[in-house]
């Protein structure tokens, strides 16, 4: 029997505005992952107090409210849980800024299906 199947799900919350992107993280990840789609900053911290996700990837900018600012909310709440930036901004400081608000990892658009998989389990075994 294959050990993996009875390991309990994990929950994803995807803060992603662009139905695109969001497609594209939801193929890569639907088979291990639940996901929980936001579409917003302000969704996002809706969505992390209804279902307890095990882990965030966040956007940087959406409308409403940009990932950094969603972030911040969510750190008030909980400081340890993952939050990693999907971003296409991938300047030094972009990356500092994220960090600075509590983001946890950072990941550049286009997205490296690999690089997502093994970042998420890094921080989710």
């Amino acid at each position: 029997m294959d050990s993996q199947n009875t390991l309990p799900i994990n929950k994803l919350l995807v803060a992603e505005d662009n139905e695109s992107n969001f497609l594209l993280v939801m193929t890569i990840l639907k088979r291990d992952y639940q996901i929980i789609h936001a579409l917003d900053g302000l969704e996002a911290i809706q969505k992390y107090r209804q279902y307890s996700p095990d882990a965030i990837l966040m956007d940087l900018k959406m409308p409403n409210m940009d990932g950094l600012e969603a972030t911040r909310e969510i750190r008030k709440l909980n400081t340890c849980i993952p939050i990693i930036v999907v971003s296409a901004f991938a300047f030094d400081s972009d990356k500092q800024e994220a960090s600075a608000a509590g983001c946890t990892d950072y990941l550049t658009k286009p997205i490296d299906a690999r690089l997502l998989k093994e970042t998420l389990k890094k921080y989710l075994s």
